[in-house]
């Protein structure tokens, strides 16, 4: 393996672990410290990958939507099975919807030196909702559904991440059973939304 390839791979490594931590101990509990020893490299090692815990947070958050992206990009599946696939990847693990969601929003408000990768995070959620949107228009003609796509897509972002934090709630956890019934339940739902008659325009 050349030089190239095994920094790609110890990068590649640096942000799966990070993530673990991250999600295990929350922002206060990743340390660049913590995150060194559990890789048994030195820290300086890690300023070869970036240069700030915020720098790297921010690598995690492209990361994730570059996943997402990669994911939309297979067009041998369905709307539904896409919906599906968005819906479980987030549903799957709500803690880091959650987490991620906050560390986004706190970055972009304090977050220091690290614009140019809020405009390239933001690149590729623009590159993926340019398909999502193509995608959307075709599946909501296909089921004459009077809702536009901007309506869909919202009440699916909201039904997602509305579910994502009841299934990261402590306090709601114990009260929720099956959580497979609930994932399947809440992808029924966003499913059904267009099917719905037209309630406001038959008022």
């Amino acid at each position: 393996m050349d030089r190239q390839a095994q920094f790609k791979a110890r990068e590649a490594l640096i942000f799966e672990v990070a993530e673990q931590l991250l999600l295990e101990n929350g922002e206060s509990g990743m340390t660049l410290d913590a995150l060194a020893a559990e890789l048994d490299l030195a820290k300086g090692t890690l300023y070869k990958h970036f240069q700030s815990k915020d720098e790297l947070y921010m690598l995690l958050l492209i990361r994730n939507e570059r996943m997402l992206l990669e994911m939309i990009q297979d067009q041998k599946k369905s709307f539904p099975e896409h919906l599906a696939f968005f819906m479980l990847h987030h549903l799957h693990h709500p803690e880091r919807t959650v987490l991620f969601h906050q560390i986004e929003e706190r970055l972009s408000s304090t977050g220091q030196g690290i614009v140019p990768l809020f405009q390239e995070l933001y690149q590729i959620r623009k590159q993926r909702l340019r398909l999502i949107i193509r995608m959307t228009e075709n599946y909501l003609e296909s089921l004459e559904s009077p809702m536009t796509v901007r309506d869909y897509l919202a009440s699916i972002w909201s039904l997602t991440h509305g579910a994502a934090a009841i299934l990261n709630s402590s306090f709601y956890q114990r009260y929720l059973g099956s959580r497979d019934t609930l994932r399947v339940s809440y992808i029924e739902q966003a499913l059904a939304i267009p099917k719905q008659p037209d309630v406001l325009g038959s008022a």
